[in-house]
């Protein structure tokens, strides 16, 4: 398959209508014209190779990883493409392995036209918003070129004077969803130039910078819009019947400032335990704000999902209102089996408390027997302990009483005069007799 390059160029307020050249590549150089304003270079490589280098007329050269701020730069393996706010009118050249079959071709007065948000937005709810790509006044088809425009939306919490914050400060973009022209979600045909998100406002309520910006620097910033963001005017409550036959109901809510009387209509989608989809739908024609929606009972125990999308009418500019509902669950219960499971359980408890009540009682038992040990073993030693004292007291007293003897034996008698005095002594301590 052949490879072609084709040139972009935007922004040219002087031509009345769209025109279109095609001018034949010649060593890989192009002119472009003093009038373009902003070019978009689109240039085919083969695949794979290295980002081209983009020469100007004065010999300056672009790289992909090294350019000027007002360049931008977009690279695939087989695939370059770069817009340039403008650009330096003269010749320039693409340096790099491109196909010598490479054509160029200048399309003028190309623009993106973005639709504006609403001024009042709500929380939660969703949004069809486009944009488009025009060539005059006629969309731009140009499939190799749509296919790789990246538009995504943002929003950032309002500041007054952000520049005046230190960098860490500043309120951080918050990206709420993608545009895409493939024909699927919200977007009606594929490749017809008319880009489509299916925009969630996910945020709190407050002050936002919403902005349209391009991921890949195809397109430069489009849209810079203040939008205000409202608490979200309905609430969903779902009601889970605990009763047989009895059904569930989810009941919607609407706030009467915001939401148009008798304009509230519910989508839900049920899915029980095998799997199964049932919707449910309807619309209050009452002019109430309140409405019920019956579904009915589930008696097969398990885990059920639903998910809703409400539909309502502003009440002051007449905008219709689309909320998408999260899927969320619910469960059945089988009560048999849950007497079943908490007999279980509370058998299981016994035996526990009965293991328990006994390893208590061989703990105990042990304790005792080690007690009673540790008793035994302690009188032993006492009574070891008095046995050795008392032994060691008699022999004590033996050895001196053995001493002693000892002592008498070797002693010298006593002389004739001490034996009278004692004599004398001893006649001196007995009583008188009368």
């Amino acid at each position: 398959m052949k490879k072609r390059w084709w040139t972009a160029c935007l922004c040219i307020p002087l031509l009345a209508q769209a025109s279109e050249q095609e001018i034949r590549l010649l060593e890989n150089r192009f002119r472009v014209d003093p009038t373009i304003e902003r070019a978009a270079f689109v240039i085919y490589r083969e695949d794979p190779s290295v980002p081209v280098v983009l020469v100007r007329p004065d010999g300056t050269k672009y790289y992909a990883w090294r350019h000027p701020d007002k360049v931008s730069w977009h690279q695939e393996s087989d695939m370059d493409i770069v817009s340039i706010t403008d650009p330096m009118p003269g010749p320039w050249q693409a340096i790099g392995r491109v196909s010598p079959d490479n054509k160029v071709k200048v399309l003028s007065d190309l623009r993106m036209q973005v639709d504006d948000l609403p001024p009042r937005l709500y929380q939660g709810e969703t949004v069809k918003f486009t944009a488009r790509l025009k060539l005059g006044d006629e969309p731009l088809i140009l499939r190799d070129f749509i296919e790789r425009v990246d538009l995504n939306v943002t929003f950032t919490e309002y500041v007054e004077d952000p520049e005046s914050l230190n960098p860490d400060q500043r309120p951080q973009p918050r990206s709420l969803g993608h545009f895409s022209d493939d024909g699927t979600g919200l977007d009606e045909k594929p490749n017809d130039g008319i880009f489509t998100v299916a925009l969630p406002v996910n945020v709190m309520p407050g002050k936002y910078r919403a902005r349209v910006t391009s991921g890949n620097g195809i397109f430069f910033r489009t849209l810079e819009q203040e939008v205000l963001v409202y608490p979200t005017p309905l609430m969903a409550t779902f009601k889970q019947s605990q009763i047989d036959d009895e059904p569930h109901k989810l009941v919607i809510q609407a706030e009467e400032a915001s939401i148009e009387p008798g304009s509230i209509s519910v989508h839900a989608k049920f899915i029980d335990t095998e799997g199964k989809t049932t919707v449910y739908q309807t619309s209050n024609d009452d002019k109430s704000m309140t409405m019920t929606l019956d579904i009915p009972y589930a008696s097969t125990p398990g885990q059920y999902k639903w998910s809703s999308m409400l539909y309502a009418t502003d009440l002051l500019s007449g905008r219709p209102l689309v909320f998408s509902l999260p899927e969320q669950t619910f469960a059945v219960t089988d009560y048999e089996a849950l007497e079943q499971a908490e007999a279980e359980r509370l058998a299981r408890e016994r035996e526990l408390q009965a293991a328990a009540e006994e390893r208590r009682r061989e703990r105990e038992k042990e304790k005792a027997r080690t007690t009673s040990l540790l008793i035994i073993g302690v009188g032993n030693l006492l009574i070891l302990l008095l046995g050795a004292a008392v032994w060691f007291v008699l022999k004590k007293r033996k050895a001196r009483k053995l001493a002693e003897a000892a002592q008498e034996l070797e002693a010298p008698p006593p002389d004739e005069g001490a034996r009278e005095e004692m004599g004398d002594e001893l006649d001196m301590d007995k009583p008188d007799k009368e």
